[in-house]
């Protein structure tokens, strides 16, 4: 299967992309298609063998629409042709030419009944002729520079799938037709004498109203562009991140280059204060790098040679040579934009309803002005009355706001999670992730630092230079951690490396290998029972160590143990916070983890975790999952190593943390770019805060329809007199989808857990930083003298006082630089004296 990005041009509801997912669905060969109103973009995936880029295209261009597909992706940095920012002038301009024109036309058409004087040529009924026509030629420029609904509305119309266009031109184009009808009547009228028609043809012009539904709806449309163009911040903050240019050493000599064309091996120089341009190696020099652009980390991090430096990240302090490893599309930041524009453009699974309602929701309006109009003239209203009303139906309805109700949400609140280091990989994952009940957490490198390091080392004949020497030249071999934590802390005393033949990593257990005629091994306690050694020996140092949440390594020959080594892995700082937070949301948090079973229970029971599934092998990690899910329980599982990956695709909801290998990342539906668990609260809070504005858009956009059509149709007006009139129901209906973008917007106000944390240690610094004093005070007979003596004191920078005249005491609160002279001396300069302050 290939997957394919388009862009999709001339969509402008969610009648339009419905209609465009539907044909392209119906292409041979096609197994998925989005389509998103937002970005007016297309993702296909699809079988090469069957169908290709052409017939997709030539589908959508059936649909009425055009189609091209997406060209490779861009470094960041690079300028781009901002097709947004081109639609905005373009409806700027339409809406000053509206408004120049409607301003006039209006006035002519509403000021005699206002009490305003028009011109005498115009005035009266026997210039009616003069009067109807100024106001269609005022109309006409409006018309015409608003053409584009017509064009759009018709042609989807004549196709057989009418869009929000189509309810435009159609109740705009009504209004214009039966204006050009009136002065054809008052024209008829006057040359055959018969004033009273003229009189009654006078009052039935709509032109102001076509006009007027045409202009408000252009300025709803620019007003949704430029709030939409806001939801696509925190993708342009990331594209802006890259520098343009970057200085490269090539054969020695310095050179300035742009970003875009430095290539994979090159040295970049970057010096302080720099944007480092790619992903690269530190092969010269020590700095610290911020990298809060990308993580939210705000504390920079130490570099030197041989770390990973992320590109657009700043140089801080030193001066550093980076070697190139990712360059262009490659790099993280790249990576990133890529999974913040996928996740914006995919579909949460709530929105099938919407789009459903799309399809129909068009022809559905039509009929109904059409079966509105023929009620009422059935009913005996007047023909300038049903066509009022026919025309507020079909203006009123609005498919755009049920449209738009669960893209933008999703393209403000990933955006958001990426700015502060959470990738959500799609709609789906983030509409899962609110529902989640149980979390389960890999211990080595998600709870724990992934760093683990040597405690203690015990030999069984005291020969512990031969025990170094055979962890050490078996250990050697490993790249796992707990191997590579055993061969650091030999290296420290300089231990003698022997060749090691016949070696096995045992996945799971440990590693063998032959030293000499000898066969070792150097593993868990698992590995030591397979091999059907006697451990009895160690059993209460492993009785000890388990306790404290260290992991025994046991190192052996063919015939017995030779010693063992323990090894602990640090657990991360904000660890047992995260499953706090976790439990605080009635989430239930679990561990999984291959180490055994004490030293798993002791870390678990160290951050607040009851339940612990340990001793599991790599390949057991995903049915363990499976178990979980079979009791109907929807389950995100968080990992970072390749052992993670099965049981991260198998959870509902993968989380992979970013320094984890990228198997892992690739697995997970959720990447944390800082390696913090507290992120996992984050990210699920932010789902549930996604979720509730999707659902707070959606219920707004349907109620407005279920309200809104009824009161335009006129449903009201025999029980109230009340009906709405078509430039109302346009201001609505443009106004229904401004709210829904609004709306999404205050998703930008969303702060992480660790940042709320951090705030409410500020707040309750601020607060143990303030000092409270009651102070007695005599003299004061009146609430002017307690409010001359409340004033006086408020005057003082850092003091808040509420003055108590009853009881004659000042209740202040003040910072802890504010003495109780300046207090009294306040005070007794207002004309009144100080007895005590306590």
């Amino acid at each position: 299967m290939k997957k394919e990005k388009f862009d999709v041009l001339g969509m402008t509801c969610s009648a339009c992309s419905s209609h465009v997912e539907k044909n392209v669905a119906g292409v041979d060969g096609v197994n998925s298609v989005s389509v998103s109103l937002l970005t007016n973009s297309m993702t296909v995936e699809y079988d090469e063998a069957v169908t290709d880029d052409s017939q997709i295209i030539n589908a959508v261009t059936a649909s009425g629409y055009s189609a091209k597909k997406q060209g490779a992706s861009t470094a960041p940095g690079t300028t781009l042709e901002d097709a947004a920012d081109e639609r905005l002038h373009g409806m700027k301009i339409r809406l000053i030419y509206s408004f120049v024109f409607l301003i006039p036309l209006m006035y002519i058409s509403m000021g005699e009944m206002i009490g305003l004087p028009i011109p005498g040529f115009i005035a009266g009924h026997q210039n009616a002729v003069s009067y109807s026509f100024l106001q269609f030629l005022l109309c006409l420029p409006i018309l015409y520079v608003n053409r584009v609904y017509y064009i759009s509305g018709f042609k989807r119309l004549f196709q057989g799938a009418p869009n929000m266009d189509s309810l435009i031109a159609i109740g705009s184009g009504a209004a214009v037709a039966y204006g050009i009808y009136v002065i054809f009547k008052i024209g008829y009228a006057m040359g055959m004498g018969d004033m009273q028609s003229v009189m009654h043809y006078h009052m039935e012009l709509y032109f102001e109203s076509a006009a007027t539904i045409l202009a408000l709806i252009t300025l709803g449309k620019f007003f949704e562009e430029r709030s939409k163009g806001k939801t696509g911040a925190a993708i342009k903050a990331l594209m802006e991140l890259a520098p343009q240019t970057a200085i490269v050493e090539r054969g020695g000599v310095e050179t300035e280059i742009p970003s875009a064309e430095v290539l994979v091996g090159d040295t970049i120089i970057v010096k302080p204060g720099m944007s480092i341009p790619v992903d690269g190696v530190v092969i010269f020099g020590e700095s610290t790098v911020d990298e809060s652009a990308l993580t939210g980390e705000s504390i920079p991090v130490e570099k030197s040679v041989g770390d990973k430096v992320t590109g657009a990240t700043i140089n801080k302090s030193g001066y550093i040579k980076v070697e190139a490893k990712k360059v262009g599309s490659d790099t993280a930041l790249s990576e990133i934009i890529s999974l913040v524009e996928e996740a914006s453009a995919s579909k949460a699974p709530i929105a099938q309803l919407a789009d459903k309602i799309s399809g129909i929701f068009v022809p559905a309006v039509i009929t109904i002005a059409v079966i509105t109009c023929a009620v009422w003239l059935l009913s005996g209203a007047d023909f300038e009355f049903a066509l009022s009303c026919a025309i507020a139906v079909l203006v009123i309805s609005c498919p755009c706001a049920l449209g738009l109700a669960t893209p933008v949400a999703i393209m403000v609140g990933t955006g958001r999670g990426a700015a502060n280091g959470i990738l959500i990989k799609s709609g789906e994952a983030l509409q899962t992730l609110q529902g989640i009940e149980t979390v389960v957490l890999d211990k080595t490198g998600t709870i724990t630092e992934g760093k683990p390091s040597v405690t203690d080392m015990r030999a069984a004949n005291r020969d512990t230079e031969l025990l170094l020497k055979i962890a050490y030249s078996l250990e050697k071999q490993s790249e796992h951690p707990l191997s590579v934590a055993i061969a650091d802390y030999a290296n420290r005393f300089d231990t003698e490396l022997m060749e090691v033949t016949e070696f096995e990593a045992l996945h799971g257990k440990g590693v063998k290998g032959s030293v000499g005629d000898e066969m070792y091994y150097a593993g868990n306690l698992k590995l030591m029972q397979d091999v059907g050694l006697d451990t009895s020996l160690f059993a209460p140092e492993l009785e000890a160590f388990a306790s404290e949440g260290k992991t025994p390594i046991l190192v052996a020959d063919s015939k017995s143990v030779i010693g063992l080594f323990a090894v602990a892995d640090k657990v991360k700082p904000s660890s047992q916070d995260a499953v706090r937070r976790l439990k605080d949301m009635n989430i239930n948090v679990m561990m999984l983890t291959g180490d055994n079973q004490k030293t798993a229970a002791a870390v678990a029971g160290s951050i607040g975790i009851t339940q612990v599934m340990a001793e599991v092998l790599p390949e057991d990690k995903e049915s363990k999952i499976r178990a979980i899910q079979e009791n109907g329980t929807k389950t995100a599982m968080v990992g970072d190593g390749i052992n993670d990956a099965p049981a991260l695709a198998r959870a509902d909801v993968g989380i992979a943390i970013g320094a984890g290998t990228d198997v892992a990342i690739d697995s997970a539906d959720i990447v944390l770019v800082r390696n913090d668990l507290m992120d996992v609260a984050s990210a699920v809070r932010l789902s549930k805060k996604v979720l509730l504005n999707i659902k707070e858009n959606l219920f707004w956009a349907f109620i407005y329809n279920v309200i809104g059509i009824p009161i335009a149709a006129g449903v009201f007006y025999p029980l109230f007199h009340f009906k709405l009139s078509p430039m109302f129901a346009a201001a609505a209906m443009s106004l229904s989808s401004v709210c829904v973008v609004l709306n999404a917007l205050r998703l930008r106000n969303f702060k992480p857990e660790k940042a709320q944390l951090e705030d409410k240690k500020e707040d309750k610094k601020e607060e143990r930083s303030k000092v409270k004093m009651e102070v007695k005070i005599e003299g004061m007979s009146c609430s002017h003298c307690s409010g001359r003596v409340e004033q006086a004191l408020n005057a003082i920078d850092g003091v808040s006082a509420k003055v108590d005249l009853e009881k004659k005491t000042a209740y202040v609160t003040s910072s802890e630089n504010i003495t109780e002279e300046q207090i009294k001396a306040a005070v007794e300069d207002a004309g009144y004296t100080v007895v005590s302050v306590k």
